[in-house]
């Protein structure tokens, strides 16, 4: 009886508190339940170039998504085409080649399209798409060099179309979450960014000689991940790398590194990266500032079961790759764009961004293979918006 004097009045005379802004996929409930927002969505025609792990991705969300009409997938693996049109039932989606790519370029009912083939074709589709007209979402990289990315974001801007290479990671909302606290100085100065970035599963050779190595195919997202947080830009840059598998050295690549990147305002960003992990996808974030610190670890498949013997406590493994894990920024990314299509926002990832990470991840490169120190600089048309 001792807390009884502590007893609440019943809650059904009590204002309900709104739901934590971080669950998302409530709030994305609520929309559909209620029929909230636009009733009336623009559905834009889509087409999707490239059936890989990339591809398939945004298919899947695609076939989900009220606001996109697939019409066109392009891939030159005939077999592979029809086991795609089947599985997801897309009858009435036409199946071509690459040979027939001018066929979505000269439909206007397409109104953009996902480019998810290899890097190496990527110059070519969205030269071809801007010059029609079309918007593309991109998967990373835009091209295989710096300048090429250039000319294709000069090339966008010049026809009036969003150019989006979306790093996903910038849409997860445990990561949005710690961007937007940090933002509102939660941590007070920021001293450092950690980003523990291992992959899992170990990709094939056939992937990595073609990947353009671990600093543009991997490092890229962590290297975003600091500044994105940060809103700046580092001036100097260091790394060490090194190839613990025999194979992976054959081909001239590393599989394990290390990068320091230092900024002017005085925060530092540690990286620490690996092609391989033994127990699953190994992604971390940690932000240390003046007033304290956020940081959040790895999230598992079934997060609240635990094993307790006398030996020992035993949790379920961690998300086991990206597609697990990033499963929901994919989903956000695609809506994200969408919401651009429609004219209800900017885009999140800034051609400048993408173009600095690409100069980052070179820096770093260079200082793995050159053994020195590289120091960047920066003109006011490379600057993040926040710094200009």
């Amino acid at each position: 009886m001792s807390t009884l004097k502590y007893k609440a009045p019943s809650p059904y005379t009590l204002k309900a508190p709104p739901p934590p802004t971080e669950d998302v996929t409530y709030y994305e409930h609520l929309k559909d339940l209620n029929l909230s927002g636009n009733s009336e969505a623009q559905v834009f025609g889509v087409a999707v170039f490239g059936i890989g792990r990339a591809g398939t991705i945004h298919i899947t969300n695609l076939v989900k998504n009220r606001r996109g009409k697939i019409l066109y997938v392009v891939d030159d693996d005939k077999e592979k085409l029809l086991k795609v049109k089947n599985y997801f039932n897309l009858l009435q989606v036409e199946f071509i080649t690459s040979a027939e790519q001018s066929t979505v370029f000269t439909d206007p009912n397409v109104r953009y399209i996902v480019c998810a083939s290899p890097t190496y074709t990527h110059e070519d589709i969205i030269t071809e798409a801007l010059k029609s007209n079309k918007a593309v979402f991109c998967e990373k990289p835009i091209a295989e060099t710096i300048e090429q990315s250039r000319t294709l974001f000069e090339l966008a801007e010049k026809v009036n179309q969003p150019l989006f290479s979306a790093f996903n990671r910038r849409f997860d909302p445990t990561y949005a979450a710690i961007r937007e606290r940090v933002k509102q100085g939660e941590v007070g100065k920021v001293l450092t960014v950690k980003v523990s970035s291992r992959d899992s599963p170990l990709p094939s050779l056939a992937y990595l000689k073609i990947s353009g190595g671990i600093f543009h195919d991997c490092a890229v997202h962590d290297i975003d991940q600091v500044i994105s947080i940060l809103g700046e830009y580092p001036t100097k840059v260091s790394a060490i790398a090194h190839a613990n598998i025999p194979e992976i050295d054959e081909i001239d690549d590393v599989d394990t590194v290390a990068i320091v990147l230092s900024f002017d305002s005085g925060a530092i960003g540690i990286i620490d990266l690996s092609r391989q992990c033994v127990y699953g996808y190994d992604q971390r974030l940690e932000v240390f500032g003046e007033k304290g610190m956020l940081k959040t670890e790895n999230r598992a498949p079934v997060q609240t079961i635990e094993k307790y013997t006398h030996e020992s406590v035993k949790r379920a493994p961690i998300y086991y790759s990206f597609a697990s894990r990033y499963e929901e920024a994919y989903r956000i990314e695609m809506e994200h764009y969408l919401d651009v299509l429609e004219g209800k926002c900017k885009l999140l990832v800034e051609g400048r961004d993408l173009l600095a990470v690409s100069k980052i991840a070179t820096a770093a490169e260079e200082s793995y293979r050159e053994g020195k120190l590289v120091e960047l600089e920066w003109n006011t048309n490379e600057l993040p918006s926040a710094q200009v």
